[in-house]
């Protein structure tokens, strides 16, 4: 064969330090032949020279000093809905993006108050509202109320929702824009304790009604386009290459359709992303044509956007406090809530979509709603058994090690959030949940001895935490609480490697691509992280703080921007 002729287009060869590969039979590597935004060949410059006798081909030294790994899966995101509430003026704990970069996050109530006063005293309008986001009351001392914002300002109207988007905080002036009035009766409206407004918006209903007057704002033509490249920015400078959209069709399938095909269209946009329907929205909207919606938006679907599974929401948050708890329940004597489908139906609801063989995710914070999700997986496969049916439980923050061995025995998966470990268990130990089950959130080490296959995700950012997954890998590691000296449950703790296989190849299998991405092999997707330092040999204590360069989507690279 004359060099130069034959299928495959020119080939790019990366080499690097280090090529972390997650294939088990060939770990590492020093380049990697990429043609046709597929990898043909892992290994050394020596190896590959079958491929490199007979094609041409270049030698793209860039990446010489840096370490490659596969590019970072995040599998449970909302980056539509999150990367709006991120073009609002920002007043949350932690450090967030903006529409200009990175933000900086606020250290408490006073501070937050501070800033929503510079930006009042910013407005130039008084009848425009000061629209805020990002405010956690466990993080930053506390809840904001109606008469802390009217000494802030009682003429220019003053929101600001919760960076979980459970609690909206206004003034009186905002109140009055609301249409709520004292004689309101709605569930969510809180009170004072003399029965007076006092300026709460609490869980969807109530959110909804906040939401009113600022929906236009907020909102914006163009916004979900906006909040997605807003977010593909956010993804780049973490290494991450896939995510996952688990709340699909919350506001429109159409309109949220539109916009992600539209950025997948872009051969610059630098993500791959799944979107899973939330089933009750799927059910609302299509009824018993919803099967047949599934079989044709699959079929739209590209190597950059696809539909995949379905998601069922069956308890409330962890750091809202709002999840199901098993005896002896909150410190308090709280309950939690259920999910929209009615857990004596779960079975029933849940049966069509495995007879059809459609990946099921099944949203469960508390033990309680773990136990329920787990009674549910058994009488499926009662009913029907399946092998390879990927269930997968989605938080999976309080469990037992009971739990965990049944959750293997049953053949399911788990996509679990460890950010809670550092940024939240030490709050909840003294305040919703209680020492033993805020210490033991996120039972990794738990999943791995029984042999659960698992994911790390962020959530990103309907919590506070960070989209991160060496963040994620770190909390995993180490479980440092947010003192930075408490150690929550050692014995939950994980290796380097099956940390850093949670965000790349389980992931990967968890969202059923581990055929095309996940890991570096021939054939699969050339997606990558690039790093500045190798997660294998720092300390386990700085894997967070390990350097990300960017990524290379389909073998092409995305550098972070400063």
């Amino acid at each position: 064969m004359v060099p130069g002729e034959g299928k495959l287009q020119k080939i790019t060869v990366y080499t690097a330090r280090c090529i972390h590969t997650m294939d088990p039979g060939r770990p590492t590597a020093s380049a990697i032949a990429v043609s046709e935004g597929r990898i043909v060949s892992v290994g050394s410059l020596t190896s590959m020279q079958p491929w490199l006798r007979r094609f041409a081909h270049e030698i793209d030294t860039r990446f010489a000093d840096d370490v490659l790994l596969p590019g970072f899966i995040d599998p449970h995101t909302h980056l539509r809905m999150s990367g709006t509430f991120m073009g609002l003026h920002y007043v949350g704990p932690i450090t967030s993006q903006g529409p200009a970069g990175p933000i900086a996050g606020l250290p408490d109530r006073e501070a937050a108050l501070a800033r929503l006063q510079a930006l009042v005293d910013e407005q130039n309008d008084p009848d425009i509202p000061v629209i805020t986001w990002g405010y956690d009351p466990g993080m930053q001392g506390g809840h904001l109320d109606r008469d802390m914002l009217d000494r802030i300002s009682d003429r220019v109207p003053i929101w600001v929702l919760s960076y979980a988007p459970h609690i909206v905080y206004t003034n009186s002036p905002m109140l009055e824009m609301t249409g709520v009035t004292q004689d309101t009766e709605a569930h969510g409206i809180g009170r004072y304790g003399d029965g007076r407004l006092n300026g709460w918006f609490i869980e969807s209903p109530a959110v909804a009604m906040a939401f009113r007057p600022v929906r236009q704002q907020v909102y914006r033509p163009g916004f979900g386009r906006e909040a997605l490249y807003r977010q593909g920015q956010v993804a780049v400078r973490n290494g991450i290459t896939t995510v996952a959209d688990l709340l699909f069709g919350s506001e429109s399938f159409e309109t949220e359709w539109a916009d992600h095909h539209q950025a997948a269209t872009d051969p610059a946009f630098p993500l791959r992303m799944l979107l899973i329907p939330q089933e009750s929205r799927l059910a609302e909207k299509f009824g018993g044509g919803r099967f047949d919606y599934l079989k044709r938006m699959r079929a739209q679907g590209n190597d950059k956007l696809a539909v995949h599974g379905v998601k069922f929401v069956n308890d409330g948050s962890y750091p809202s406090m709002t999840l199901r708890l098993n005896f002896p329940g909150y410190l308090d004597g709280e309950v939690g809530l259920r999910g929209g489908t009615p857990w004596e139906d779960m079975v029933d609801c849940m049966l069509p979509y495995w007879q059809a063989g459609i990946q099921i995710h099944s949203h469960a914070n508390g033990d309680e709603t773990v136990d329920m999700t787990l009674d549910t997986l058994a009488e499926l496969q009662r009913r029907q058994p399946r092998f390879d049916h990927r269930f997968t439980i989605e938080h999976y923050c309080i469990s037992t090690v009971a739990q965990g061995r049944r959750l293997a025995a049953l053949g399911g998966l788990a996509s679990v959030n460890p950010y809670f470990v550092h940024y939240r268990a030490l709050i909840h130990a003294d305040s919703g949940f209680g020492p033993d089950r805020a210490e033991a959130t996120a039972r990794l080490g738990t999943l791995a001895e029984a042999g659960v296959t698992f994911a790390l995700h962020s959530d990103f950012n309907l919590v506070v935490g960070p989209m991160a997954p060496l963040t994620a890998a770190w909390v995993a590691v180490n479980r440092i609480a947010a003192d930075d000296a408490t150690v929550m449950a050692p014995g939950e703790r994980i290796s380097v490697d099956r940390a850093l296989r949670a965000v790349t190849v389980d992931a990967a299998f968890v969202l059923r691509r581990d055929h095309e991405i996940g890991s570096l092999e021939v054939g699969k997707r050339a997606d990558m992280a690039i790093l500045g330092d190798d997660p294998y040999t720092v300390a386990p204590a700085r894997l967070r703080d390990v350097p990300v360069k960017g990524t290379l989507l389909g073998g092409v690279p995305n550098l972070a921007q400063p």
